[in-house]
Parts: structure tokens; sequence; C-alpha cells
């Protein structure tokens, strides 16, 4: 397995963006997200926030883009596309198969979608695990069946976004970003790729029996600790891991490390606390811990959602099979960590600037 290392900004302008319309996926105070976003024109955040639902990080374009992979880039790449042809750009990654691929740009052909157009993208989506609520498909079909005027406001409400927000916030994080670059690169000396990837994506196991030639890794301040993966190629798969340090907080300013809050917040729950003692003992499915909960599913797959966003959990994945059912287990080393980073918190002497 040949390994491959990438960064630039462009790849957390679309991550950012990502995050900023789902706040609690990723641990962070709506609040904030929600000031962020109002900083948009009106139509902007319409636009955005379409498009968060019409279309996830594009990691297969960015990737395609020449270096350094910044946001001018990427805005200059898309500007020079025709409208009509920047959602398709956008949207089709390699693993896109035809029927959605066809069903799509026939959308976009006719100008209008119908409830037929709906259930059969809902089934398409719901085959690949894929998430299935009503306003998602909704968005994207809308996206499609305005397909040209669509990617003319998509590139302004980029621009506005980038204005308001994200150039300075490409300034804070590429530093940091290019530090733990190296940091990966001198980790990955010597190590197995497998044991690469758990590293750096903070407990997600891969199957050993990956189907790719190579695997190119791309360090993430706005993702983190959650791991974004993408097959980009016929024979690459793109991995966007965590490269914020556990002692810094994504809101600019914060005092308190968002690792710390995360771990505190999970272990504050005692239905968390039982999961973590069930996965001491032996890995186990979500099924299999609702059964022996006697919980619902989904309440069971949020909590350990809530674990692995404070990378408490080991979490296996079978992507070369396209398996939906995934093995947890109990990720006690992190445990550790945290009573470190606690420890560390309470004893530093710096003061609040308030």
């Amino acid at each position: 397995m040949e390994i491959s290392w990438e960064y630039g900004s462009a790849y957390d302008f679309f991550a950012s963006l990502h995050v900023l319309h789902n706040p609690d996926r990723f641990g962070l105070r709506g609040v904030w997200a929600a000031g962020v976003r109002s900083r948009l024109t009106p139509e902007a955040r319409k636009v955005l926030e379409q498009a968060s639902r019409a279309i996830f990080v594009p990691l297969h374009w960015i990737h395609a883009l020449s270096e350094p992979h910044s946001v001018s880039d990427a805005l200059q790449a898309l500007e020079a596309l025709p409208p009509a042809e920047r959602l398709p750009a956008l949207f089709f990654f390699p693993s896109v198969d035809e029927s959605m691929r066809s069903l799509l740009l026939n959308v976009g052909q006719r100008g209008v979608w119908d409830e037929n157009d709906l259930s059969a993208l809902r089934a398409m989506r719901k085959e690949k695990d894929w998430t299935t609520r009503r306003n998602i498909l909704e968005d994207t079909l809308s996206a499609w069946a305005a397909q040209e005027t669509f990617g003319e406001t998509l590139l302004i409400a980029l621009r506005v976004y980038n204005e308001v927000f994200f150039a300075e916030e490409e300034k804070r994080i590429m530093p940091v970003l290019e530090q733990v670059l190296h940091k990966a690169q001198a980790l990955a000396v010597g190590m197995p790729w497998p044991q690469l990837l758990e590293s750096l994506s903070r407990g997600v196991r891969f199957s050993a029996d990956l189907q790719a030639d190579k695997i190119v890794l791309v360090p993430s301040y706005w993702t983190t600790p959650l791991v974004v993966f993408q097959q980009v190629t016929t024979d690459t798969w793109l991995l966007l891991f965590g490269g914020r340090p556990d002692d810094v907080s994504l809101v600019p300013g914060e005092m308190v490390p968002d690792t710390l809050l995360r771990v505190l917040k999970a272990l504050g729950d005692p239905t968390r606390l039982r999961i973590l003692r069930y996965l001491t003992h032996e890995p186990m499915t979500p099924s299999a811990l609702a059964k022996k909960l006697r919980l619902r599913a989904p309440t069971v797959v949020h909590h350990l959602n809530v674990l692995r966003l404070a990378g408490l959990v080991y979490l296996n994945l079978d992507i070369a099979r396209n398996k939906n059912e995934r093995l947890y287990m109990a990720r006690l080393e992190m445990v550790q960590q945290s009573f470190s980073l606690l420890s560390a918190f309470l004893s530093d002497n710096e003061t609040d600037n308030l």
C-alpha cells in the first residue's frame, strides 16, 4: 500500500461549511456556529445551507486541483467551470453509481422533480447507508432541478463565506496543519498502514484488505476528532484526519480544550459508562448493545457517537466490502490521556483573558 500526503486550506474550507451546518455531530456549540453563519448575507446563507445538504465535502474534486490546494485555487477552478457543470463536478465522486448519476442528471435536464424521483433517490441512498432525511433529499433534488442557477449562486455564496470568515481562519489554522503534517509523516516511518490510520484517526480501524493501491492522508483542523474518507479515483482513497491538537479549541479564544469537554460529557452519563464497561470486555455491534441494554438501536447509536466523538471507543470499519454493521470496543488509553489533560488544565496558572 502506497501512502502519500497532502494538505491545503481548500479541504478545511469545505469541511468547515459541513461542520458549521452540523455542529452537534462535531461537538461544536450550535450558538457559535449560528453566529458564524449570521455573518453571511441572507442569500449566501440560504444557498450554503442547501449546499450543505446537497453536497458533501468534495474530497475528490479538491484532490484533483493543483497544489497547494488553497481556497483561492478552489474558487478559481469553480469559476472556470460553466455554472451548470459546478454541481456535477462537486457531487460526482467515483463511487456514485450510474443509477444515481442518471437520476440526478435527468432531474437537471427536466428542471423539475417529483415524488417518484424522491422515492428513487431515497432507495439509492439507503442502499449506500447514507442519510435519507426528507429535507436532504428535497434540497438535493432542488439543487439539481436548478442546476445552472445553483452553480451561479453557489460560487457567489462561497466567495462571501471566504470574505466574511474563512480568509482569517485560513491564517490561523494553516501553520498548525503544517506542523501536524510533519509529525504525522514522522510517525509513519516504519509503521504499518493499518496502525498508522488507527493512530491518526483516533481509533478507527480499517479492514486490512482495503482494495486500494494508494491512500492519501490529509490533516484537517475542522473535522477533528472525526475522519472523512472517500474513494477519489478507482485505486485511491483519501482520508481527512483530525489535525487539531488536544489542548486547542475550535472556537478561537476558548480556554477549555474541546477534547476535555467531549470526554467529560461522554463520561457524565450512566448509560455511556455502562456501554464502556461492556466494550472493555468484548467488542460489540450497536444491535448487540441495544439488546443487552434493552434500549432502542437509535438510542445506542447516539451514545456510541458521543463516545466516538470523545475518542473513547475504537470503531472497526469494513469499507472494502461496504458492510454497514460496525464493531466497537473501548479505547481505555484515551481515558488515561483525558485524566492527564484535565490535570494539566487545572494546574495551568494562566487566567481567563476577560
